[in-house]
């Protein structure tokens, strides 16, 4: 009975939030983001445009997440394929080093953030990057300050100007899914 009600509260949660969203004009962000989000605390727009931000790829003329991008010492690739990815994964940690590696749809940091996953490649699978995504960013949002210096953190929680940077392309991806003006904040 209880798992009954807790997903039709889901259900009733995630219909409200398509409602607001489409009466708004904004971009409803995929099943996934809103499924995963909300346990996390996290709203499905902010996880979506981390997402947009980190592995955004053009679609048929569209900006859209890519599950199987990796970032190598700063160079982004994109792969057909998980299992392309995953091979590509190993080889990247092991040249460049962990550390130096970031994966999936959140661009997770393979060396500092690793631990989240049973192996590499589960950083690849993009339910799991989505999961660990909103937990590093609910993690950020629990410090202090607004989704936007959350996200300014989750990309670079040291600060400075890359965590600025971020902050303001983040928040233009934020304002296409919201379909709300927003500035990046200044922290």
């Amino acid at each position: 009975m209880a798992a009954s009600v807790t997903r039709s509260r889901l259900a009733l949660a995630i219909s409200l939030l398509l409602a607001t969203a489409l009466a708004k004009g904004a971009e409803v962000p995929p099943p996934a983001y809103q499924l995963i989000a909300l346990p996390a605390g996290v709203p499905s727009e902010v996880l979506y445009s981390v997402a947009l931000q980190e592995s955004g790829t053009r679609l048929r003329g569209q900006l859209v997440p890519w599950p199987w991008t990796l970032n190598v010492a700063g160079a982004g690739y994109r792969f057909a394929t998980r299992d392309d990815a995953c091979s590509a994964l190993q080889v990247a940690i092991q040249t460049a080093g962990p550390k130096r590696v970031d994966a999936g749809l959140g661009q997770i940091n393979i060396g500092w953030n690793g631990h989240r996953f049973d192996t590499p490649c589960d950083a690849l699978d993009p339910y799991k990057n989505l999961a660990a995504t909103a937990q590093i960013l609910a993690e950020q949002k629990a410090q202090g300050g607004d989704w936007i210096t959350a996200a300014g953190r989750y990309h670079r929680p040291a600060g400075g100007e890359a965590a600025a940077k971020y902050r303001r392309a983040f928040a233009t991806h934020l304002s296409r899914v919201t379909g709300l003006t927003l500035l990046a904040t200044n922290p």
